[in-house]
């Protein structure tokens, strides 16, 4: 259930700004959702497995197929309605709260935050809750887009961004052991890459970028060619993957587009 309080909160409607099933998407952002669900399910295998902030629920086929149990959850209802209409039995999807997660203590091995903590008023209390219902052992996953990369563009309905260092403080004030990876380099490898590099640092600059996903897709069309429209459910080799590189918790990273924090309990 939706906790009342937070209204300020759960009635923004996130689906603008969120990968959704219908989307055309670059080769790239249909490569980074894949990793970020290769990844989390190298954790998952026989799991009781919570992914907060899930969207329309692209991950949860993959990571069920891994895991013991799956539960996803999302604040927006539209998302949270096509995700169930497209699992139906096959996995548990509920409308909740992150501030305020609607699950008993020591419940879940895994709980995965995927780009969405600079959604969140108070992340602090988003981590308390995945401390609470964790059991011994546990591990709570987060990604996001990293704010010191020089091409970095913020989300019209974020609130605040984390650093290496920052989101490191923040789980271990809250008993979590972290570790931090980067994947997707920030360096452009072809001319064509420098010279799309260099025209969206300009379009950040300038805010000329799109706010949402759907008008973000004919600049992609231009710069990028043929886009690929995202299904209901991420498949198995649908882009090739390789691991995340661990980085140092004390920096700021500039080398990676995407950074994960692994943290234990």
């Amino acid at each position: 259930m939706i906790n009342k309080d937070r209204k300020e909160i759960t009635g923004i409607d996130y689906s603008t700004v969120t990968e959704v099933p219908g989307n055309r998407v670059t080769h790239e952002q249909l490569a980074r959702m894949f990793h970020r669900y290769c990844f989390a399910a190298s954790f998952c295998k026989g799991k009781d497995v919570l992914e907060v902030a899930c969207g329309a629920g692209q991950g949860l086929g993959y990571l069920a197929r891994k895991a013991r149990r799956v539960v996803g959850g999302d604040c927006t209802e539209s998302l949270v309605q096509t995700a169930r209409e497209h699992y139906k039995d096959r996995v548990e999807v509920r409308l909740f709260d992150a501030h305020q997660l609607p699950f008993g203590d020591k419940g879940f091995d895994v709980v995965i935050l995927y780009e969405a903590i600079y959604y969140l008023v108070e992340p602090e209390k988003f981590v308390a809750e995945a401390h609470r219902v964790l059991r011994e052992g546990g591990l709570l996953l987060i990604a996001t887009v990293n704010k010191d990369w020089s091409e970095f563009n913020p989300s019209p309905l974020s609130t605040q961004y984390f650093s290496v260092p920052r989101l490191g403080n923040l789980l271990k004030s809250n008993g979590f052991k972290v570790e931090f990876y980067g994947a997707f380099s920030t360096i452009p490898k072809t001319v064509k890459e420098k010279i799309i590099s260099t025209i969206r640092k300009i379009a950040v600059a300038l805010h000329l970028i799109p706010k949402t996903m759907k008008g973000k897709e004919l600049l992609k069309k231009i710069f990028y060619g043929k886009l690929i429209k995202l299904k209901e459910e991420i498949e198995e080799g649908i882009c090739e993957y390789k691991p995340p590189e661990p980085i140092s918790s004390d920096i700021p990273n500039v080398e990676y587009k995407v950074l994960y924090a692994v943290a234990r309990i």
